[in-house]
């Protein structure tokens, strides 16, 4: 008996591909002579709500007040808009490959409707529905017809991989997304690390273990990185305080504290590892996920990697001016829009541009050996009367050009270790450095005096 039905099924098979490849042959032939035609042309802007059904499942989407798409069925989430918009493109305009048979087809043996997407448009109380069959062998395009529309027709096999998505897919996976510029303080506790952090004028600065000033790129990235955290998959999705304990959040090892004082709100992330899975949720969201990267490593850094160790933070290019005081040395130099330097403000005693500009770089290049945080009395590092002085301002392109002063001390020098401590004027705490950056000063003005033009040879020999 299971011999004749494979031979019946088999038979049925061969039927359906002899037709397939009977209107394939008049589908090329009407293709080649006529224009490309539609099944369904609207504008994917006015679709305001989405069905997609497939078998016992059903996934409803709905724009909400703002124009975001919201998961309504089977449950109420936010969606992801780029994927239930690519949905809303993708069946919006409907390109119609090869019409199989224009009337009284039989739609059970294209097995129409396996899949159904219903489109509500704006304006319109009824939806467009389109009726999606199966799989045609040769080209894996669809069979599909248009409630309404007598015709059978084949449509892209690139539908296939947008119909067969899951919930998942089309849910908001960035759940617990913040503005990270409106954050201005993080606490971090992870293990054997803990520190704390404020910013103050755009800047991020320590204030546990150390008050010191932080890479402001580090601390950004720590806060885009929990943001922009995505969701690979969803643990819980109305938390009990059951769930917190069954994955470790109720006494979390990491957590991370945030104020967002625009939203008067305190953002808490807790963060549990355990069976190769790292678990999170924060005190805003009813949610726990397991997030898609592994932030942990992130999160383990300590403040002195995260600590800022130039002495000064600018550009070299964008430097306007520099002032020196060594000694009975005292020189402010200015740079010209010709990007020239001159003694003078009035521009007429050209300085040598290159050893300017290689002094400023010297500068902007100071990093910290070691630093000393705190000092009790800094004429002891030899900041009661520092034996040099360097301020250099800097000038940021725009309409309204922004102008910012670095000023940096120079204390007591250890010939033997040629290291020299050094004051941010703006900073309480102190840096060593490398000693070489001394060997840039100026002994006079003459030093940097631009040299003169060298003579041409008719003016060589009248000389």
């Amino acid at each position: 008996m299971k011999f004749k039905n494979t031979i019946i099924l088999f038979a049925a098979f061969l039927i359906l591909l002899a037709v397939v490849l009977l209107m394939d042959k008049k589908g090329k032939e009407k293709k080649a002579a006529g224009p490309e035609e539609k099944l369904v042309t609207l504008a994917s802007a006015d679709i305001q709500k989405i069905s997609l059904k497939k078998g016992a499942e059903t996934l409803t989407f709905k724009k909400d007040d703002k124009g975001d798409w919201m998961v309504l069925e089977p449950m109420e989430v936010k969606a992801d808009n780029y994927e239930v918009s690519q949905l809303a493109e993708s069946f919006a305009d409907l390109k119609i490959e090869r019409v199989v048979e224009k009337e009284n087809a039989d739609l059970k043996k294209y097995q129409i409707p396996s899949k159904e997407v219903s489109l509500w448009v704006k304006g319109q109380e009824q939806p467009v529905k389109v009726l999606i069959g199966m799989e045609n062998p040769l080209d894996s395009t669809l069979f599909a017809q248009k409630e309404g529309d007598k015709r059978v027709v084949l449509l892209s096999s690139t539908l296939k991989t947008t119909l067969e998505k899951k919930l998942f897919d089309f849910r908001q996976k960035d759940i617990f997304k913040y503005e990270t510029g409106d954050v201005t303080s993080i606490k971090l506790q992870a293990k054997d690390v803990k520190w704390e952090a404020q910013k103050k004028n755009e800047e991020w600065f320590f204030q546990t273990p150390f008050k010191a000033l932080a890479k402001d790129s580090k601390i950004t990235t720590i806060l885009d990185m929990l943001s922009n955290m995505r969701a690979k998959e969803f643990i819980a999705e109305d938390k009990k305080p059951d769930d917190l304990k069954k994955y470790g959040l109720d006494k979390p090892e990491y957590q991370v504290v945030l104020s967002l004082p625009i939203d008067n709100k305190e953002l808490t992330f807790a963060f549990h590892k355990a069976d190769d899975k790292t678990y999170v949720t924060t005190t805003q969201s009813t949610k726990i996920i397991v997030p898609e990267a592994d932030l942990l490593t992130d999160l383990e850094k300590n403040a002195p990697e995260l600590r800022e160790n130039k002495v000064v933070g600018f550009n070299t290019w964008q430097a306007s001016r520099v002032a020196i005081k060594k000694g009975a040395l005292e020189l402010t130099l200015t740079k010209a829009q010709n990007d020239k330097w001159y003694f003078d403000a009035a521009q007429k005693q050209e300085a040598d541009g290159s050893k300017v500009d290689t002094f400023v770089r010297k500068i902007e290049s100071l990093e910290a050996v070691e630093y000393i945080d705190a000092p009790k009395r800094l004429a002891e590092y030899g900041f009661d009367k520092p034996p040099a002085e360097v301020t250099i301002w800097t000038k940021e392109a725009g309409e309204k050009p922004v102008e910012k002063s670095f000023a940096v001390l120079v204390g007591n020098v250890d010939k033997d270790k040629k290291q020299a401590v050094v004051k941010n004027a703006r900073l309480d705490y102190l840096f060593k450095v490398d000693a070489a950056f001394l060997d840039e000063f100026p002994k006079d003005a003459k030093d940097w005096k631009a040299p003169e033009p060298e003579k041409k040879e008719s003016e060589k020999k009248s000389s």
